[in-house]
C-alpha cells in the first residue's frame, strides 16, 4: 500500500512565509538599531525632582549625548547625566542624576560668601535659580567649602542650588560614572529647545575638558561627606 505525496506548497503559502520572515528580520534589525543608538549615540531620559529649575523643570523629558563625549570630554558648564556615588542613601536603585559640571581635573574650587569661585575666580552663574530677581546662593554642604578636582574626576551641582544633592554633599565623582551630557529638551513639544551650555569666559583661557574614561580613579584630594538625613536630589528616569 502506498501514500499519495504531500501536495506541494502553494505560491500563497510561500508569499505568506516570505511576509513573516521579511516582518521578523524587519523586527530584530529594529532593536538592534534601537539598541546601538541608546548605547553609544543618544538616550532619553525624564528629570524628575527640582534640582535643576529653572533650566529643566520635573517631569521634562531631556536627550542625553553619548557619542560626542567620546571624542570631546566634559567641560565646565556642561549639564551631565551620571550615576551617583553608592554611598547616596537615597538612590539604593541607582537611577541617573542630572546637575551641572562646575569644576574638572586641576580646579580648585571654593564657597565664599554664597558664590563658587573657580582658580580663585568668580563665576557668572546666570542659570542659578531665581527668587525675585536674586539667584539664591550658594552654601556648603556638611562643613566643606573647598575641593581640588583630581585626574578622572568632576564637580557638580544643580541650579537651584537650595534643592540639589550633589558633590556639596557625596563630594566629587568619577568621569567613568557619566552617562552622557544633556543636549536636547524635547518634551513637553512646547519646551523643545537645546540645553544652554555656560562657558565661563571670565574664567582665564578656555575651559578645560575632562576625558571621558580613565583607568582607576586616582585618590580623592577632599575625601566623600556622608550624605544628609533628607537629600533633594535630581533623579532621572529612563523612558
Amino acid at each position: 500500500m502506498t501514500t499519495p505525496p504531500e501536495p506541494a506548497p502553494t505560491p500563497i503559502n510561500r508569499r505568506a512565509l516570505g511576509c513573516l520572515l521579511e516582518i521578523v528580520e524587519t523586527l530584530v534589525l529594529t532593536l538592534i538599531l534601537f539598541w546601538v543608538i541608546q548605547s553609544f549615540v543618544a538616550q532619553p531620559f525624564q528629570v524628575q525632582q527640582r534640582s535643576m529649575q529653572n533650566t529643566i523643570q520635573d517631569r521634562q523629558y531631556v536627550l542625553v549625548d553619548r557619542l560626542t563625549p567620546r571624542f570631546d570630554g566634559y567641560h565646565r558648564g556642561d549639564i551631565i547625566v551620571f550615576t551617583p556615588p553608592t554611598e547616596v542613601a537615597e538612590t539604593r536603585n541607582r537611577e541617573p542624576f542630572i546637575k551641572r559640571v562646575i569644576g574638572v581635573a586641576g580646579d580648585t574650587v571654593e564657597l565664599r560668601d554664597g558664590k563658587v569661585f573657580v582658580n580663585s575666580v568668580a563665576l557668572v552663574e546666570p542659570y542659578l535659580y531665581a527668587v525675585g530677581g536674586t539667584a539664591e546662593p550658594t552654601q556648603p554642604e556638611n562643613g566643606l567649602s573647598s575641593w581640588t578636582v583630581g585626574a578622572g574626576q568632576l564637580l557638580v551641582m544643580g541650579d537651584h542650588r537650595a534643592q540639589s544633592s550633589d558633590s556639596r554633599e557625596f563630594g566629587l565623582i568619577d568621569v567613568s560614572s557619566v552617562i552622557g551630557r544633556a543636549w536636547l529638551r524635547y518634551w513637553p513639544l512646547e519646551d523643545l529647545s537645546v540645553l544652554p551650555t555656560a562657558s565661563h569666559p571670565e574664567l582665564a583661557g578656555p575651559s578645560p575638558s575632562a576625558p571621558i574614561a580613565s583607568p582607576k580613579a586616582s585618590p580623592k584630594a577632599t575625601p566623600k561627606a556622608s550624605p544628609k538625613a533628607t537629600p533633594k536630589p535630581t533623579k532621572t528616569r529612563t523612558p
